[in-house]
């Protein structure tokens, strides 16, 4: 049982993980920077403790000052919210060799599902369908290129390997322009997340964007929470989520509910 969580975020997310702490009987530490010492949750917090300066890269991103602040309050878990480095294999990694449980995913699961092409590989093994297109990333050779493109017929769309929050894509309806829109997306790639590597799909031009919820407790025992529809969107970020997602064949469903829990057992996410 968790004794004492520290929680790495602020606002709505730190306040969600509180009351769950407080309704388990889990002591919890607030931390904050110089800006955010009157948000609601410090007051609401066992202990806080001001991890830095307003500047979220001095504070919020500060991986020394995080594990600093539960190292002195005796946290024994670490819980990282969504947002800032939730998603930060590093920090997991960091957190778990310090002597913390973090309450997320396991570092290696991270960055396998964090890099797009490494992850559809991974959902490959575990015989989930996927889109058509590149093998793995896109070669640079032109000509290789090309034939990929043909053989998965246009439109097609250029992603970036490590992209995210609806950006490093680019749509591409003419063979003629695949070179020089796989040369921007790389080269936005590199900008935006430090990897170039990009991967080309066929594009879908009308889909469904359907989300299913697993959880897993990593030695092979996981459940879904459902699905929920997040079609509606605006330059690729969404704007509103309907559970469960309405119009579906139920058998199709199934299989996808199915499919998933599979998947995230396969990889051992927890």
């Amino acid at each position: 049982m968790l004794e004492k969580v520290l929680i790495a975020n602020r606002g709505e997310i730190a306040l969600r993980i509180l009351r769950a702490c407080k309704e388990l009987g889990i002591k919890t530490v607030a931390v904050h920077s110089t800006a955010d010492r009157e948000l609601m949750h410090l007051g609401l917090a066992d202990e806080t403790v001001c991890i830095g300066p307003a500047p979220a890269n001095l504070s919020y991103l500060n991986i020394p000052a995080i594990i600093s602040a539960a190292e002195v309050t005796g946290a024994t878990a670490i819980h990282p919210g969504y947002g800032f480095l939730a998603e930060n294999a590093d920090f997991a990694e960091q957190v778990e060799k310090s002597g913390f449980a973090f309450i997320g995913p396991k570092a290696d699961t991270i960055r396998l599902m964090g890099d797009k092409v490494s992850a559809k590989d991974a959902m490959k093994l575990a015989n989930v369908p996927t889109v058509p297109g590149s093998d793995g990333p896109l070669p640079e050779d032109e000509a290789t290129a090309l034939r990929i493109g043909r053989e998965v017929g246009y439109p097609v769309i250029i992603k970036a390997a490590g992209g995210g929050g609806g950006r490093g894509m680019r749509v591409v309806h003419r063979e003629e322009d695949l070179i020089e829109a796989a040369s921007q997306t790389r080269a936005e790639a590199a900008a935006w997340f430090s990897n170039p590597m990009v991967y080309l799909e066929k594009y879908l031009t009308n889909p469904r964007h359907v989300e299913v919820q697993v959880i897993s407790d990593g030695q092979g025992q996981a459940i879904h929470l459902g699905d929920r529809d997040c079609s509606l969107q605006r330059r690729h970020q969404k704007v509103l989520e309907e559970a469960p997602a309405p119009f579906i064949d139920e058998q199709a469903r199934a299989d996808v509910l199915a499919a998933c829990v599979k998947a995230c057992i396969d990889i051992g996410y927890r």
